[in-house]
């Protein structure tokens, strides 16, 4: 059983990682560490649990632990949910202690040497540690999963460009306000409303879809430009995307070979991996955050409404992903969990 600690513990996505943990048959959640104000209580006293579930109860009692190296010892696998803007330094200092560290922030997904690992899509990318460790002198490493928006466009994306290849996309996004984290949004200015604006989402849309696409040390080259929005549903990011392929293909092999899609975490029967990872609706007004969201425990991306769009040369569909969960902190557990099956760890 590996022994886990989670950084950022207290805010929405650490309670998800919390939540999926539960029972989870390799891993056991050790440690828990969180902002200044919490250190010390008891788990259950400082966080503000936002989800469903109750509180599981081998985390209840907890002590909440700093985020340094110093209080989180004898820890096999580091989940980091940390803010961006502090989990640069602090996810560094837990690889050079040797702590492999799986890391929803932004911070390092950028990095050269770094993989924004999303498995079915190029778990090939996970040997870049290798180099990693050997430019950065650190027998730990450091592993992102990707932004939500595109951990659930490269998801639908990868059988068409293996198939036809891609020229060009286009994707306009309807994003979930838990995506802002908690409080995030105010209610005075997303009740009754749509926001057509959110801060570097379209930079981290364009330039991760193309990293994780490409091969190890080389992005993709096609062409893709984004339009990301705002929108009232709690979870579920739904997303509109416009393909123009290589090669030229029609909806019907389209959805039947985006159906039968499998990944090398399903190969591995890794215990997050959905059993499809993409799941295909023929109904004219699906997927749908509410009734779709929850598809594969979450972590399959539902499509739907694929038409060819003659004046792009390609195709259109609608993807809907849940952006806590594949695109959030079940995308960092699936990640370790293909780390443990490759023997990385």
């Amino acid at each position: 059983m590996l022994k886990a600690a989670i950084l950022g513990a207290t805010g929405i996505v650490g309670q998800k990682f919390i939540e999926l943990l539960h029972h989870h048959p390799w891993i056991k959640i050790e440690a828990v560490a969180a902002s200044e104000k919490s250190v010390g209580l008891q788990y259950s006293k400082a966080v503000k649990w936002k989800l469903q579930t109750e509180i599981p109860e081998e985390v209840r009692e907890l002590e909440v632990l700093p985020v340094d190296t110093r209080s989180i010892k004898n820890i096999d696998v580091i989940y980091s949910a940390l803010p961006s803007e502090e989990a640069g330094r602090i996810e560094e200092d837990f690889a050079k202690k040797g702590h492999m560290v799986f890391s929803n922030a932004s911070s390092h997904r950028m990095d050269e040497d770094v993989p924004i690992l999303n498995p079915e899509v190029n778990f090939q990318h996970s040997e870049m540690v290798k180099e990693q460790r050997k430019r950065r002198g650190w027998s730990g490493c450091i592993v992102t999963n990707p932004n939500c928006t595109t951990a659930i466009l490269t998801l639908s994306l990868k059988p068409i460009k293996e198939e036809f290849g891609i020229k060009r996309v286009i994707v306009s996004t309807m994003q979930a306000i838990s995506g802002a984290g908690y409080p995030g949004v105010p209610s005075m200015d997303i009740t009754d409303n749509v926001i057509p604006f959110i801060r570097n989402e379209e930079e981290k849309v364009k330039n991760e879809t193309l990293k994780i696409l490409g091969d190890p040390w080389k992005p993709a080259d096609f062409k893709i430009s984004a339009s990301c929005h705002r929108v009232n549903t709690i979870d579920g990011h739904l997303e509109a995307v416009f393909i123009q392929t290589q090669k030229k293909t029609d909806s019907k092999t389209l959805s039947e070979i985006m159906a039968r899609f499998q990944g090398e975490p399903q190969r591995l029967d890794l215990p997050t991996a959905p059993k499809n990872p993409i799941v295909v609706r023929h109904e004219d007004d699906r997927p749908q955050p509410r009734l779709d969201r929850m598809e594969g425990k979450g972590m399959s991306v539902v499509v739907g409404r694929i038409r060819e769009d003659p004046d792009l040369e390609g195709v259109k569909y609608l993807v809907l992903g849940h952006n806590i969960v594949r695109g959030a902190a079940g995308c960092s557990i699936l990640n370790s969990e293909y780390f443990k099956a490759a023997g990385y760890i």
